[in-house]
């Protein structure tokens, strides 16, 4: 007969207890795990803090627009004038940062619309607004060429300033020049005949024929400087390049003639200005600024006195202190013989009238001669030609 040994009640118990030991000091706290459900702990979603800079009424103006994000990022911005015009601008790679691509302009208010999401993906629209202060002076511009123009291979784009410009580089980069075939050229800084602030662009040689030009030059919102005002508004004009014509006045062999496209079409006895005083002609490359028909030329105008007062036709401007090319009929013994003028390019009234119709302003005058006042100056007229290009170059104010 076997034997069975029954523990006792007490002593099972400890059994079960150390058998469980290990299990339970597998968990922490003395618990077994919870199942791992695969979720991270959600953390609190932050607004975003927008900055609006400028701010405030009646700031001043020409100040570029910036927009930063904190706590999230900028999905876009629209920043809008009072007049419905929308500031154009980009935002920044990682979505901090936005800044206009033109700077804000006097006398004018400006909404901004940023929109923005969180770090957690929440959505939200900020709405802001600033104005400027109205310019206490207005600088304005007069520029040439015209507003589709065909132009001579010599034709400067030039603008002249009504006030001062202190801040010029500030402005010649606001002048963007846009040709058709890339054409190389400089702004120039000088002084006009008027005695104004004036800045010439001209090409490093003189233009292939058919080409396009534009010039777009973006001012409104730009400070001239001490003593200039702002410019309140943009300029564009837009032109073409015609036919090579280059006009070589021989003032020694008293003799004009035209060249189109390398070939000559016409000699033309004149007579220059006299030699050995103010009457003389100046020399160089002048450049036609205008075809004035008949207009009533007087030489105290030009400093001479009372030498003459009377109705001149087909009159052809070639600078500001008053030199033409012109019918002089009066003057016909000395065609082709000698230089007998108060200063201008004179010849008959039949060869007037033929080459006036045969130019167009923008046409080089290269005139030669060994007894004359001296250099066409770059402002009187566009006598920028008479320097070289390095010259031209320094006179940029970027450079």
């Amino acid at each position: 007969m076997s034997r069975r040994r029954v523990l006792a009640p007490a002593r099972a118990a400890a059994v079960v207890a150390v058998l469980l030991a290990p299990l339970a000091a597998c968990s922490p706290g003395g618990s077994p795990s919870a199942p791992d459900s695969g979720e991270k702990p959600k953390t609190a979603d932050r607004p975003v803090t927008v900055t609006v800079t400028p701010e405030g009424e009646r700031i001043r103006a020409g100040e570029l627009v910036r927009v930063r994000a904190d706590g999230g990022r900028l999905t876009s911005v629209t920043v809008t004038d009072g007049e419905g015009h929308k500031l154009a601008g980009k935002v920044a790679v990682d979505g901090r940062s936005w800044v206009s691509d033109r700077k804000s302009v006097p006398g004018a208010s400006y909404a901004v619309t940023a929109k923005t999401r969180t770090e957690g993906g929440t959505a939200k629209s900020t709405r802001t607004a600033f104005t400027t202060a109205p310019a206490d002076k207005v600088n304005k511009v007069d520029w040439r060429p015209g507003t589709g123009a065909t132009v001579g291979v010599a034709q400067p784009i030039s603008l002249v300033f009504d006030h001062p410009v202190r801040n010029k580089a500030e402005v010649e980069k606001q002048l963007k020049i846009t040709t058709s075939n890339g054409t190389e050229g400089s702004w120039g800084w000088i002084r006009d005949w008027s005695g104004l602030d004036r800045v010439d662009w001209r090409p490093r040689t003189y233009w292939k024929p058919g080409t396009k030009v534009t010039l777009n030059a973006e001012l409104n919102g730009t400070d001239s400087g001490t003593g200039g005002g702002w410019f309140v508004r943009d300029y564009t004009t837009t032109f073409t390049i015609g036919a090579r014509q280059i006009v070589k006045v021989d003032l020694d062999s008293h003799r004009l003639t035209l060249v189109r496209d390398g070939a000559t079409v016409r000699r033309i006895p004149v007579s220059g200005g006299t030699p050995g005083g103010d009457k003389r002609s100046w020399r160089g490359t002048a450049v036609l600024m205008a075809k004035e028909g008949t207009i009533n030329m007087n030489s105290e105008t030009v400093g001479l006195r009372d030498a003459y007062d009377k109705m001149v036709d087909y009159s052809m401007r070639l600078t500001w202190s008053g030199m033409y090319a012109h019918a002089a009929p009066w003057n016909a013994r000395y065609f082709g013989n000698a230089n007998h003028s108060s200063g201008c390019i004179g010849m008959s009234d039949a060869d007037a009238a033929w080459f006036y119709r045969q130019v167009r302003p923008g046409d080089p005058f290269e005139i030669t001669g060994k007894d004359t006042k001296g250099l066409v100056a770059p402002g009187n007229g566009f006598g920028a030609w008479n320097l070289s290009w390095t010259e031209w170059q320094r006179k940029s104010a970027l450079r």
